[in-house]
């Protein structure tokens, strides 16, 4: 390695390392305390996060099993088992050491809005992990680690 290479450039810190945007890799839960974990939402979710300079994200998150209506207009138990296979929302975020604050101005869920969220982060090569701290499952509010795993987009 050439001394040149050694050098860290004042822009590569974790913070800037975060910008860009992120596709989903997967989705783990690992359920409080029984150690159970599964794949949250389906062996091959969908999703985006982004981070901007500006301080903004957000991010789409979507079960790989969705079912599409089958009509154009979805009945009432079919809104409820699209709403219930998706999480979106967006806000400012924040970077305390490894932790990644997401401020949340507008959710799918309104019970978030206005809610800050907290990951913990973790920077791989092109990976990002972002973990829960042990909290109830938004879903359906199973004490748990929520674990997710995206790759960055060139």
């Amino acid at each position: 390695m050439t001394r040149e290479a050694a050098v860290t450039q004042p822009n590569d810190t974790p913070a800037s390392r975060l910008l860009g945007t992120w596709q989903l890799v997967s989705v783990i839960r690992e359920e409080v305390p029984s150690g159970l974990t599964i794949d949250l939402m389906g062996p091959n979710p969908q999703g985006f996060i982004t981070y901007s300079a500006d301080g903004r994200m957000v991010v789409i998150i979507v079960r790989g099993d969705r079912h599409k209506p089958a009509a154009t207009t979805a009945t009432a138990t079919e809104a409820e088992n699209l709403f219930r296979s998706v999480i979106s929302y967006a806000g400012t975020y924040t970077i305390a050491g490894n932790e990644v604050t997401h401020h949340v101005d507008i959710s799918w869920n309104e019970t978030w809005t206005g809610t800050q969220q907290v990951r913990i982060f973790k920077l791989e090569g092109h990976r990002l992990s972002l973990s829960t701290p042990v909290s109830p499952d938004p879903l359906d509010g199973k004490v748990s680690i929520r674990s997710l795993v995206w790759e960055k987009l060139k």
